[in-house]
This record gives C-alpha cells, structure tokens and sequence, in this order.
C-alpha cells in the first residue's frame, strides 16, 4: 500500500493555491511535502505543523512571527522563504524546494570527511549564518539536519528563525527553564537559560566541524540531560584526538567555536568565516603545522590577566547512576562508620567497671573470722590471671571475627580478566565471572564492575564476582531494498532497529510500494536504536508518449528508443500511406508510461499490389531508385555480353505487370 494514499494531505489545495504532491519526510514538528504553486507553475516544499501545535494560539503567533523574520532573508545559502498561512486550522510555511540530500544523511554515508571537505562545508555553512547575524537574527537549531546540499552540490541553511517559535511547546528541563534546539549542539548558555545570541550559532558550528572531522558528537550520553550537562561541564575535545594527523591549528579553530564561555568565542558568523578560511588556505598549502595560525586561533579571554572568582552554584544536572547494590555506593564524608559487631568480652556502652575485690587489689581472703587465708590468696592470684588471659584471647578472636579477617577488594574495573586475576590474588582473593553485558565505555574482554566493589572489606580468601564487558552492543543494518514498509519495519524492530522517516520517490529499478532506498548502507554495524529512515518507490518517472502517427518509422523509433521505451514494429498494407510511413501506434501519443514499456507502431506496408515500372534503356543508378521508390527490392546481374555502358536492357517481371509491395525486380544491365 503506498504511503501518499493513507495521507490525507496529498492532493489537498492549500489555499486554493498549493497542490501537496507527496510526502518528503516526517519529523517531531511537522511533516514536509513537496507542492506546486499552481499560480505561479513551480515546485515549493509546504511544512505543515502537526495538529497539536498548529492548534495552540501561541505557538501560531510564534510561528507567524519567525517565519516573518525568516523572510526577511534573501540569500542564495539561506532556504528561502515564500509564504505562510492558515487553512481551515492547517498552519503551513511554503519555502524554496531544494533537492538533493542533507549534511546528516551525507555524514552517515561519508564521515569522518577530509579535513578540507569539512572546512569547505563549514565555510558554505557560515555564509548562510552570517546573513542572518547581519540581519540581527539567530537561528538557535543549527544541526546537519537543517544543511541541505543539492544536487549540484550548492549548500543552504533551512529553519532560520523557527526555533524561537517552537520555544512556547518545548519540554521543561530539569532546571524549570524551557530547552530550546538539539540537545548534541546546543550552547553551555542555552543550557543555563542564559540568552541566545549569535556566538550560540558559532559554538553549534564549531560542534557541526568537530563531527565532520571524527565523525562521532563531542558529547554523548544515554540520555538528552546527561549530553546537556556535559556541554556545561565538559570541553569538547581535541578532533585529533580521534583522527590522529590532524593540524594543531584545526584542533585550535574546533576549541575556539566551542569554548564553554561565549565570551572566549568568536563574535559572530562573520567572523568564524575569517578565520575558517585562513584555515583552509593552511590546509590548501598542505602545513602540517602553523603556529602562528594555532596561537592566534586558541581561545584568550580579555581578562586573562585578571582572577575573577565565580561564585558557586550547584551542577543543573546529575548524570551519575543510583545506587544499586547498597551502602558501598553511598560515600559519607566527616561522618563515622558504623559500629563493629560487639566484642563480646567488652562492657555494654556506658556501663561502669566494678572496681576489683579485695583479692586483686591485696591478695588476701578475709575469713569470718578476720584469719588470712594464703592457700585461698595463691589460688585467687592465679584466678586473676587467668581471667586476663581468657580476656586478651577474647579480644584477639572478636577483633579477628570483625576486622582481622577481612582485607580490602581491589580495583579490578577496566582489567582483563588475567590482569584482575593476578590483582586479586596478590590480594589474596579469588575471581568469578558472573556474567557478560554490552558497554558503551569499556572494552570488549575488560571487567564492568565487581562485587564486592573496590575498597570494600572482603573476607580473606573470599572470591570476587566480576562482570565482563562484551563491547558496544552493535547491529549490522538488514538489506531491506526490494521489501514492504511492513516487512521492512519488521525486520529493523527484529535488529533492534527504528524506522524514522519515510519518504517517497519515483524510482524504476524498485516496484511501486518498496524500499527503494535506505539512510544508512545494508552491512553497516550501528548501535542498538538507531534510526533508518526510508525512502519508499513510487515506480518508474512517468513519461508522456510522443504521437509519431504520419512519421517515418526510422524516426519514430529512435524517438522512442530515446526515451527508453521498447519499439515492436508491425507491417500493414495501406493504400493511403505511404510505404515505411507509421500508421498508428499503441499506446497513442499523449497519454503516460514509463521506461521500459513496450509501445508498437503500425508502419505502412504500401498497397498490397503495386505496378512494376518500365525502365528500359535507364542508367543503372536512375532504374533501381525508381524500382525503390516504388516499394520494389532490386537485383542487379550483368548481361552475357556485359560491354560496361550500366544501360537496363531487360526487367524481371516485366514492365506494367503488378507484384506485391516490396516483391524483388531483377534489372539485367549492359
């Protein structure tokens, strides 16, 4: 089932003006289509606002607003803007229809892209952008998705001015604010709800450059709130570190556009667009090095000389994980441990010791009587000291049975399971593998956690249970060109994969209603949700047939063959067209099919009896054109007698007798 007829958008008349004609794609917003003015007989792209938001009387005023901002922009690099309006509750913006494909489909294909590729992108990039800082406005979404490169390799800038619009339906932040653009670019202040301005845009493409470069983001995290607090809390790190080679001066240019303090940034795109070209004329002269260039690219604040002390504040997010395998996750500093198991030989808390009797203190027995008894004295001493004994070898065992036993687990996160085997037993402990899950940070064959974990008391001996990473968790993207959208989404969803947006194009080597193309090549090894988008065939380009009716066949062949049709010809006698002119043809001129469809002419035999010419005595050359125009073969043989004058001197059959059009005349010359 095509994906065109389920929307009930296709076909629509927008205003009375705007022919949707199919689906493009599909986002969080609104859902682009390509359209035909058809006052002005051209092809736009139509976005149309999902109805949630369309609806809401702020995001529309909003939207009215930017969207005249936007406008406002008359540049070649920027999307140009030509229309807005309401339809019966149908918010829309029509803008100029670029084909071609986006920055983020060209990175999923190409990434990392050659130094001067990326800087030349970045370069087409900044035009656009700072045509909208001269202009006084910020765009705040800039993201490879809204960098469009047509076919002829042109680059332009789409959504200038749409993300302050969509600001009154954001989602609130941890913070209580309102996040406005794509979290993996969005600037440290935007973060902190400290203002947009034009050196927001510049740290966006300093992240842009950066992914060109090494083809991963700076920053990446499990979730949107951990990859916002590592853009305010983390640097974005040097390309080279990924792509070994790297100048030092591009390394410089990235850490100038992404420095967490705006005013460490460059002004503007005006100015990023200097200095992004000094950089490629250093790359055009191939220096692996410049450190004048480096020097003059790293980020220097004005006040480098002067110690401001910020004042503190706590973190806006907390990415570490919670606690989940009791106490030996939960540090409590300036506070005592809890208590020991109670040595048994020891007095409850807060009792007093009796003081000794009289024996200890004196070593004598007072009888009744007032008589010392020594024996009863020897045998009290002894007592004593064998009560202390008993006592020292109780304190002995308790401290044993509660410190002295154990020992401390060592640190064995991120060893191999050799390495942590030798740690634990110079420690005095064996290891267990308990189990083996996947990990985005640590190395395939390299210890997760442990159990207990490091610094935790252990009893001698005792074994430690390990968990082993098996590496990032990784699926190869399933060959899905040919299949439904059903069995394609079923087949993504069984490799843990999603279907993002789907599109439609006419394409001749896919049936109608199957993938025709993927975002991201069949083989490739992706992580676990990632998004494929689809473009989906809606058959081969629908050609008009040419009317050939009246020409001759040659011609009308090679027409045909030209557009790609297939040509069968079939021969009719006619006694009104001429021989080798096209009779009819099936299917008629005018109507539409698409290459490789079989179309069949008709073509003129001539009249089913034609009269042979009388040629006698004619020069060779004049005879058989006459015979050939006629509708006749020719056969030329020379008399017994050949004298070389090329004369006719007899005709078989002869002259005035009929014969079938294109019967053979056989011309005997002398």
């Amino acid at each position: 089932m095509s994906i065109t007829s389920s929307d009930p958008m296709i076909g629509r008349l927008l205003d009375g003006r705007y022919r949707i004609e199919a689906r493009v794609a599909r986002g969080g917003m609104a859902t682009v289509y390509t359209a035909t003015d058809t006052r002005l007989d051209r092809s736009v792209a139509v976005k149309v606002m999902h109805a949630g938001l369309g609806s809401d009387d702020e995001f529309a005023a909003r939207f009215v607003r930017e969207a005249r901002s936007a406008a406002r922009l008359n540049h070649a690099s920027v999307v140009a803007v030509f229309d807005q309006g309401d339809d019966d509750g149908i918010v829309y913006l029509v803008m100029e229809y670029v084909e071609g494909q986006t920055l983020r489909a060209l990175l999923n294909k190409e990434a990392p892209l050659p130094p001067q590729r990326a800087v030349a992108m970045l370069e087409q990039v900044l035009v656009a952008v700072t045509a909208a800082h001269d202009a006084r406005l910020v765009h705040r979404d800039l993201k490879p998705e809204n960098v469009l490169i047509s076919t002829d390799g042109a680059v332009k800038v789409a959504d200038f001015g749409l993300a302050r619009a969509v600001s009154a339906t954001t989602a609130a932040t941890a913070t209580g604010g309102v996040l406005v653009g794509t979290v993996s670019y969005l600037a440290p202040e935007l973060v902190l709800h400290k203002g947009a301005d034009a050196r927001s845009d510049v740290y966006a493409c300093g992240v842009m450059l950066y992914e060109m470069l090494t083809g991963r983001k700076p920053h990446e995290g499990d979730t949107p709130i951990q990859v916002a607090y590592k853009h305010v809390h983390d640097d974005v790190p040097p390309p080279s570190q990924l792509v070994p080679g790297l100048p030092p001066y591009l390394d410089a240019l990235v850490a100038r556009t992404t420095a967490r303090e705006r005013d460490l940034r460059p002004a503007d795109a005006k100015v990023l667009l200097r200095q992004a070209r000094r950089v490629r004329n250093a790359l055009d002269q191939g220096l692996p090095d410049d450190p004048e260039l480096t020097q003059d690219l790293l980020p220097r604040s004005p006040l480098a000389e002067a110690t401001v002390e910020e004042p503190w504040a706590p973190p806006l997010f907390d990415d570490q994980p919670m606690p989940t395998n009791g106490p030996e996750h939960t540090l409590v500093a300036g506070r005592p441990g809890p208590a020991g198991p109670p040595d048994p030989m020891m007095p409850p808390a807060g009792a007093s010791i009796p003081p000794p009797p009289l024996t200890a203190r004196y070593g004598v027995d007072m009888s009744p009587e007032g008589q010392p008894q020594r024996r009863k004295r020897r045998r009290g001493l002894i007592s004593v000291i064998v009560v202390v004994v008993l006592a020292i070898i109780a304190g002995i065992g308790g401290w044993y049975i509660g410190v002295g036993r154990f020992t401390t687990t060592p640190t064995l996160t991120g060893l191999t399971v050799d390495q942590a085997s030798d740690v634990a037993g110079d420690a005095g402990l064996g290891i267990d593998v308990v189990s083996e899950e996947f990990s985005e940070t640590v190395p395939a064959g390299r210890i997760i956690s442990s159990d207990p974990g490091p610094g935790d008391r252990i009893p001698d001996g005792d074994t430690v249970e390990l968990v082993i990473s098996k590496g990032k968790e990784r699926y190869e993207v399933p060959d899905v060109l040919g299949k439904t959208l059903d069995q394609a989404t079923d087949l993504l969803q069984q490799n843990d994969l999603e279907v993002g947006d789907v599109a439609e194009k006419h394409n001749g080597k896919y049936p109608e209603g199957t993938v025709a193309e993927t975002s991201i090549e069949p083989g490739t090894d992706v992580k676990t949700g990632t998004i494929i988008d689809l473009v989906i065939s809606t058959g081969p380009v629908p050609v008009q047939i040419p009317d050939f009716t009246g020409s001759w066949a040659g011609e009308a062949k090679a027409g045909l063959d030209e557009l790609g049709f297939d040509v069968e010809p079939v021969r009719e006698h006619s006694e009104e067209i001429a021989p080798n002119r096209v009779i009819s043809q099936d299917p008629s001129g005018g109507t539409t099919g698409h290459k490789g469809d079989t179309i069949t002419l008709t073509v003129s035999a001539g009249p089913s009896a034609v009269p042979v010419p009388d040629v006698f005595g004619w020069d060779i050359k004049d005879a058989a054109k006459a015979m050939k125009d006629t509708g006749f073969k020719v056969d030329v043989v020379r008399a017994d007698n050949y004298l070389g004058l090329r004369k006719v001197a007899a005709q078989d059959p002869p002259a005035n007798s009929t014969l079938p059009w294109g019967s053979t005349v056989t011309l005997t010359i002398v």
